[in-house]
């Protein structure tokens, strides 16, 4: 996956408009993925960096929580979620 196109409300680790992000998913085993992103902005960085992440397969839902900045209503959800899993004798800790 490859994003460009940043503006100024965008500050990642102190880069700029020109920023671009190539993300890349690679399943490395039968319960691992591996999630790769590389930063390159010339303006702001001296070079290119890179980030490895192993992603294990996980049994209980997974909750995206990037894109929930300002969402009041997210705590309520996720202690509605808790409160279930609770009842259901699930540990989510």
């Amino acid at each position: 996956v490859e994003t460009s196109n940043f503006t100024e409300k965008t500050n990642f680790r102190g880069s700029g408009r020109n920023m671009r992000l190539v993300e890349r998913f690679t399943r490395v085993g039968e319960d691992t993925l591996l999630y790769d992103y590389t930063i390159d902005d010339p303006e702001s960085f001296e070079r290119p960096w890179s980030v490895s992440v192993p992603m294990k397969r996980a049994e209980l839902p997974l909750f995206e929580y990037a894109w929930h900045e300002g969402n009041y209503g997210m705590p309520g959800s996720l202690s509605g979620a808790r409160a279930i899993e609770r009842a259901a004798g699930i540990d989510s800790r």
